[in-house]
């Protein structure tokens, strides 16, 4: 299967530069994919999709502002560190720009020398590791000087880093939103509750694995990159359940899809447990956990959208991102949602 199979056609206007005032106003196609029909509605329009006995299962990742902007020691020219992965208490690995200048025993300052780092170690995929000194807390004066990792099409400055959370964000550790969930209020939460949709709650934090670019023709050649996730008992418990009920389990974002598939075995019972996940899913995967997928828009040629494509079909969701185009959706991180049922 080959790369191109993936792309199409996105006029730059239609790319989200800032969310909506309101989180539910966006709006949501609803592809089914055992017909390929397509439905526009509005995002609150979601309830009507979820029944009583239903598992609505949400990423309660939430993003620290790992962006962190510098200048090299010595030569003073601009660097740009993202945090990945914590591996103790000041060593981090990340990725830096421009990494032909920052090799092993590359010095940088942020902050006016608050914050002091050198790398360490040159890691597989371009990665680095960092370590970093300071006086103080960490998190502290990461909140000060770090920013929000927004994706690089976004050009507009966010104004509330709030809006790159979802209202359910507890765990901290993620280098970007799972940003199906930002449409969602803590009021459109309640209402489903009071239909009788469960929900459970997982951690998938968000790193190099989730937005790292497809280099390969081959799309099987391409490796994930891994990215931490945890499963409680109760979370597990409870998708057994709703699976031994008849209920449905509705996976909200690709980041959850990809846990529940990585914890889920053979015979559809999910497992607890923490680890780190680099599973790749594409065309000809079988399912064995999610019924239901809400998604944001993905960029071409990314493994978002074939995971989607494994779900719909590739030629019922390229059929539907052509229409979502035709009537001016709202694309990527910021833009609207689709519903596959």
């Amino acid at each position: 299967m080959r790369l191109d199979d993936f792309d199409y056609r996105l006029p730059g206007e239609l790319i989200a530069q800032e969310p909506l005032t309101e989180r539910e106003a966006s709006r949501l196609l609803v592809l089914n994919r055992e017909t390929g029909e397509v439905t526009h509605c509005n995002f609150p329009d979601i309830l009507s999709y979820l029944r009583a006995g239903d598992t609505l299962v949400l990423n309660d990742t939430r993003v620290i502002p790992a962006r962190l902007l510098g200048e090299k020691k010595g030569s003073g020219g601009l660097v740009e560190v993202l945090l990945l992965h914590r591996r103790s208490a000041t060593l981090w690995e990340t990725l830096v720009r421009p990494g032909r200048r920052l090799r092993v025993g590359a010095e940088m300052s942020f902050g006016n020398g608050e914050l002091q780092a050198v790398v360490t170690e040159e890691l597989a995929e371009g990665c680095r590791l960092v370590q970093f000194s300071f006086n103080g807390i960490f998190e502290e004066i990461l909140d000060r000087l770090g920013e929000m990792p927004l994706p690089p099409y976004i050009k507009k400055k966010l104004t509330d880093r709030e809006r790159y959370q979802t209202v359910y964000a507890r765990e901290e550790g993620s280098a970007a939103a799972p940003t199906a969930g930002l449409h969602f209020t803590t009021q459109l939460l309640r209402d489903a509750e009071k239909k009788g949709v469960r929900i459970v709650t997982l951690t998938l934090h968000v790193g190099l694995g989730t937005f790292r670019p497809v280099q390969v023709d081959d799309i099987r050649e391409h490796r994930m990159h891994s990215e931490y996730y945890r499963v409680s008992e109760e979370a597990a418990d409870t998708l057994n359940h709703c699976r031994r009920s008849g209920g449905r389990i509705f996976a909200v974002g690709t980041t959850s899809s990809r846990v529940l598939e990585t914890v889920t075995d053979e015979s559809g019972i999910v497992h607890a447990g923490s680890g780190w996940t680099d599973i790749f899913i594409y065309p000809g995967y079988r399912f064995k956990a999610v019924d239901m997928l809400l998604t944001n828009f993905h960029l071409p040629k990314s493994t978002l959208l074939m995971l989607i494509s494994a779900f719909a079909g590739r030629e019922y969701a390229l059929n539907a991102y052509e229409q979502a185009v035709g009537e001016r959706y709202r694309f990527f991180s910021f833009g609207d949602a689709m519903l596959i049922i």
